[in-house]
This record gives structure tokens, C-alpha cells and sequence, in this order.
């Protein structure tokens, strides 16, 4: 058996890494032109081995699908996993898209403490849709306590 030096072994490992890479963006890129094409059964295809290896945006994506009905029968409950597996990544629309599930009571019991929880991640981030609907539940006293201030903060 032939020895390489440790230098060639994290060379051809980064190699390895960074094609695997470019693949599995490759696939997102893929699955998204498909989605346009309104061809959702190629993009669920793309997207779903990615979703399973713990793909943010491909487990995102997915829910978008099973939410929407699209190239598989609508199924909220499905669209919540996916969903939430991006969310707790840090993924801002799916922390958004879990907020107005759980604002509508889609898939899951309506709770608007949770839906303003979700919310509230994805406004962190910058999500002006999600800041909007943070503002109005303040407005509104939905989910927290009626404040006029923390509404006018979230509408900036």
C-alpha cells in the first residue's frame, strides 16, 4: 500500500469537501430552476436527499412543497417538520413560515405565543415580512402583551 504525505491527504480530503459541495449546491440550484419550471416532482427529487443530509434551504424547500401541494398532496404536519428542521438551523423563512403556521393554526394547534416566537427569530434577521407581523401582534396584544412602542419598533 502506497503512503501519502499528511499535506496530500488534506488536499485531496478539501478536494473531496469542496466537490460534495459544489454538488449538493449544484442539486439546490437545480431543484429551484425545476420549482420554477412548475416541475415540483424533479425538485422534490433534487431536494429531498439534500433535506435528509440536514440541508437548511432543501429542508425549507420541502416544506414549501408539502405546504403548497405541490408535485405531493398538501400535508401541513409534513410541512411543520421540514420547516421547523430549517428554522432551528437559523433558516429566517422557514422561522417565518413556521409563524404563520402556527398563527393560523396550520398543520398544529393555533398558538400565537409560538407563532410570535417564530416570528421574532426570523425579525432578528432582518425578515421585514416577519417584523411586520411581529409589529401587528404587539398592535394587537395577539400572542404578548398589547404594547404600542414594541409595535411602532417592529414596524421601523
Amino acid at each position: 500500500m502506497k503512503k501519502y504525505p499528511m499535506k496530500t491527504l488534506l488536499i485531496i480530503g478539501l478536494v473531496l469537501i469542496l466537490t460534495g459541495s459544489l454538488v449538493q449546491a449544484g442539486d439546490l440550484e437545480d431543484g429551484r430552476a425545476a420549482y420554477e419550471r412548475n416541475d415540483y416532482t424533479t425538485a422534490m427529487k433534487l431536494w429531498e436527499p439534500l433535506a435528509k443530509q440536514g440541508d437548511a434551504r432543501a429542508q425549507y424547500a420541502l416544506g414549501v412543497l408539502y405546504d403548497n401541494g405541490q408535485g405531493v398532496g398538501q400535508n401541513f404536519k409534513e410541512a411543520m417538520k421540514w420547516f421547523r428542521k430549517a428554522a432551528e438551523q437559523g433558516d429566517a423563512d422557514a422561522q417565518f413560515s413556521l409563524g404563520v403556521m402556527y398563527a393560523e393554526g396550520q398543520g398544529v394547534r393555533q398558538d400565537l405565543k409560538e407563532a410570535v416566537k417564530w416570528y421574532r427569530r426570523a425579525a432578528e434577521q432582518g425578515y421585514a415580512l416577519a417584523q411586520y407581523n411581529l409589529g401587528v401582534m404587539y398592535a394587537n396584544g395577539q400572542g404578548v402583551r398589547q404594547g404600542k412602542q414594541e409595535a411602532v419598533k417592529w414596524y421601523r
